[in-house]
Order: C-alpha cells, then sequence, then structure tokens
C-alpha cells in the first residue's frame, strides 16, 4: 500500500484516499464529513471527480479489499484500517 494520498477539491475541500478504483482512477472521501464520495481520475492536465453514492463507493472498496489479500496480510490489514475507518 503507497502513502496517505490527500487532494484538495475545489468545493469540498481535502479529500482522502479511500481505495483504488481501477485504472487511473482512486476513490476518495471528503476528509471532515466522510459522507461525500468521488471516483477521482488525475489526468495531465488535472483531476476529474465523479460523485457517487455511499454503497456504490462501499462495493467499490470491497472489490479493492479483496484484491489486497492477494498482496499479503501487512497491505490488506492496512486497507481494512482504512474500509473500517470510513464505514464502519
Amino acid at each position: 500500500m503507497s502513502a496517505e494520498r490527500y487532494l484538495n477539491h475545489p468545493t469540498f475541500g481535502m479529500l482522502y484516499r479511500v481505495s483504488p478504483a481501477g485504472e487511473g482512477k482512486d476513490l476518495f472521501a471528503t476528509l471532515y464529513a466522510q459522507r461525500i464520495f468521488f471516483v477521482v481520475t488525475l489526468q495531465d492536465r488535472g483531476a476529474t471527480f465523479e460523485v457517487i453514492p455511499l454503497m456504490d463507493a462501499r462495493h467499490l472498496a470491497e472489490q479493492n479489499l479483496a484484491r489486497s489479500r492477494r498482496e499479503g496480510p501487512e497491505v490488506h490489514a492496512q486497507w481494512r484500517q482504512v474500509f473500517d475507518q470510513t464505514f464502519l
């Protein structure tokens, strides 16, 4: 697992990375409210932010959690901690 990652959204302020969400995409949540979720695609000229519902965000994070088991127990434990802090 890579280091914690944060982005600054122009309207919602600081976002933190919850999990990868596919090729070139990551799932982020608002840092303070933790109830607004975004799929963020980083591009050469900026980033695109797509708001997604809580249950869709949870599903993406669960998929990442299942994949992280293959990367080893330490990586899985780190992603599990982020998942639990975000969704439980």
